[in-house]
């Protein structure tokens, strides 16, 4: 028997990111497990680093912060009238990868779901692949969902339909 109390689905707002969400939703409604949604900011510190910054840096921070904060209240509205349980997280770090793999060890999660944009083998060779990262270094299983591709996860109206 497959048990999934926790499961994790790490976001960047893009349209792979959704459709791995809706699977999250799904499967957390199926298992009834808790929902992680997790969001990677990224470090401006060490990005733009250097003395001359330092003033304007820890507002530029907390504004990406509280910008990621704000688009995961909105992806999360859920109008269902039996809500899954969520939990939202922003982290902030260079390393998108490694933030998941370490927010997934540290919350003892059981499945961990990554958006995956399917770029070509020279992108991939060129900028690698956070979901690739994930896959490699995860202590849990991982599903990828690519977008756009076959997609599992069918409005409730069309099941009802089907199954007439």
């Amino acid at each position: 028997m497959i048990a999934l109390k926790h499961i994790l689905v790490a976001t960047d707002f893009g349209e792979a990111a959704d459709a791995a969400l809706a699977y999250g939703r799904e499967l957390a409604r199926t298992f009834d497990a808790t929902l992680h949604v997790l969001n990677v900011a990224d470090d401006a510190f060490v990005r733009l680093g250097g003395d001359a910054y330092i003033a304007v840096l820890p507002e530029l921070q907390k504004g990406i912060e509280e910008g990621a904060r704000k688009q995961l209240d909105q992806l999360l509205i859920d109008n269902d009238p039996n809500p899954i349980p969520v939990k939202k997280a922003v982290l902030t770090s260079t390393a998108p990868a490694a933030a998941i793999v370490q927010y997934a060890r540290d919350t003892t999660i059981d499945l961990i779901i990554v958006g995956t944009h399917g770029r070509g083998a020279v992108a991939h060779l060129l900028m690698g692949s956070v979901a690739e990262r994930v896959v490699r270094t995860a202590p849990c299983p991982v599903l990828t969902v690519r977008h756009p591709e076959h997609d599992f996860v069918v409005p409730d109206a069309l099941t009802t339909t089907a199954h007439a």
